[in-house]
């Protein structure tokens, strides 16, 4: 495990190097971060991490980025999380996986309201419908190992929320 300091990246390169598989779950609200902040650890570390990791000759990145992302959208978030969809795409990787989870149920340390309330209520909807409006945090990292494990489907898989849930049982 390595520390780094994100906005030093650069003088971290040393990190990057000889990994055949990078995976990439780094994000941040906007609440916390502002939307500049947002823009920066979303989208700019995002790529330039997977920038060090081609270069320090990783194969297959395998990226987590959400629901919707589209890099036209009116709404930031989702159009952040298209472009950085683009622009790992770009870095050239020999395989690149993107996984596309709906709301992530899971636990957290910090105090946000209206996301325990949405997992409260998609809680009881998975119940009905299990992988249309969320997923579980410990299947999406199941999804992302199998699919390194599994033989690729074209240079860049796309992998909705139902595929990871299908992929998070494999």
């Amino acid at each position: 495990q390595a520390v780094v300091d994100f906005e030093r990246l650069s003088e971290h390169a040393a990190a990057f190097r000889g990994h055949d598989v990078g995976f990439c779950c780094l994000g941040t609200t906007r609440a916390k971060a502002g939307a500049d902040g947002f823009v920066r650890v979303d989208r700019d570390y995002v790529a330039q991490a997977a920038e060090l990791a081609r270069a320090g000759g990783c194969k297959h990145f395998v990226l987590q980025s959400s629901q919707g992302a589209n890099q036209h959208s009116r709404f930031l978030y989702l159009r952040v999380k298209g472009e950085v969809e683009n622009l790992v795409q770009a870095v050239g990787f020999d395989r690149c996986t993107i996984l596309r989870p709906a709301v992530l149920l899971c636990k957290r340390q910090e105090s946000r309201p209206m996301e325990w309330m949405a997992q409260q209520f998609l809680g009881v909807v998975a119940r009905v419908f299990p992988t249309a409006y969320s997923v579980p945090v410990e299947t999406v990292a199941r999804a992302m190992v199998a699919s390194v494990l599994q033989p690729g489907k074209g240079k860049v898989e796309v992998l909705e929320n139902a595929a990871i849930h299908e992929l998070g049982r494999a």
